[in-house]
């Protein structure tokens, strides 16, 4: 097993380096293609991309941190550095939506005053959809069984929308000679970011406020520990998160005197084991305690 596990890890990371060599080409050949060409969609979707090569960046660096093991200082070893990566990640989306959607709209309420070249324009967008499927294509047998690869995976899949996205206004522009369809389109663009911005950041708020995971019911986990035998009474639960998919647990279990008394060993691999199988908890701490203690403890905590 661990070496399947280890064999797992260095594929996923040889898929996120040559998906991020791919999304790093096209974003040079998308920000040039943009000054050329004059299109705001293209330069929204570079910025779109550069955003997503970050991300990509923090998922490759959250494999191989992952991996390190705990320290004194760092008792829960170095997942965390994934949620600064998305709190970084999170804010710079917001500042590209922000500044594409300027640009936008002044060039929709002044549409004389920008020329865009259609064809290159098409050429580039075309080249980045080609890419983005490939890069779809390698990350696609990881994803199902990693949440840090599928997070990967939906960032290269939004990257692939606003291409076409900037495919769709360059024919438009081509037919029609319509130049705002490339103002509109980078409005669709900054549009496809804003919700994924505020996702990024709502789940770094969450964990590090130390919230009870989304995912996860605290009534449910006493109902599942409660039937254990011996088990009494559940108090004093928290539930938080790490980083996302690494919850932490710790709880005030008493117990009947009798079980105490013969030994804890087989109760607390019981209540670890119904925690990792049902709730996908990575680390778990018990206290356990006797009724005449609980019933005199300041429960502050329920």
């Amino acid at each position: 097993m661990g070496h399947d596990h280890a064999h797992g890890t260095d594929s996923n990371r040889r898929r996120l380096a040559l998906v991020i060599g791919i999304v790093f080409v096209v974003l040079l050949l998308e920000a040039i293609g943009a000054w050329l060409t004059g299109s705001l969609a293209l330069l929204a979707d570079a910025g779109h991309m550069l955003s997503d090569l970050l991300g990509l960046i923090v998922a490759l660096t959250a494999t191989v941190m992952a991996a390190r093991p705990a320290t004194d200082r760092a008792t829960f070893g170095f997942q965390r550095t994934e949620v600064f990566g998305a709190l970084i990640n999170g804010l710079i989306l917001l500042g590209v939506a922000g500044v594409v959607s300027v640009a936008a709209i002044a060039r929709l309420m002044a549409p004389s005053e920008s020329a865009v070249l259609p064809a290159p324009m098409l050429i580039v967008a075309i080249i980045g959809l080609a890419a983005n499927i490939a890069g779809m294509l390698l990350l696609r047998p990881a994803a199902a069984g990693s949440i840090n690869m599928r997070g990967a995976y939906l960032e290269v899949l939004g990257d692939a929308l606003g291409s076409v996205a900037v495919i769709v206004a360059a024919i438009s522009i081509l037919i029609t000679g319509f130049a705002q369809a490339d103002a509109a389109a980078s409005l669709v663009i900054a549009a496809m970011i804003v919700p994924r911005a505020f996702v990024l950041l709502r789940d770094v708020v969450r964990v590090f406020s130390q919230s009870t995971p989304a995912d996860t019911d605290i009534s449910e986990i006493r109902r599942h520990l409660l039937g254990t035998d011996g088990v009494v009474d559940v108090h004093d639960v928290h539930v938080w998160a790490i980083t996302s998919g690494a919850h932490v647990f710790t709880a005030h279990i008493v117990v009947e005197a009798t079980v105490l008394a013969q030994g804890t060993d087989a109760l607390l691999d019981e209540l670890s084991g119904c925690l990792s199988k049902h709730f996908d908890v990575a680390h778990s701490t018990f206290q356990l305690e006797p009724t005449e203690h609980a019933e005199h403890e300041d429960h502050q905590h329920r």
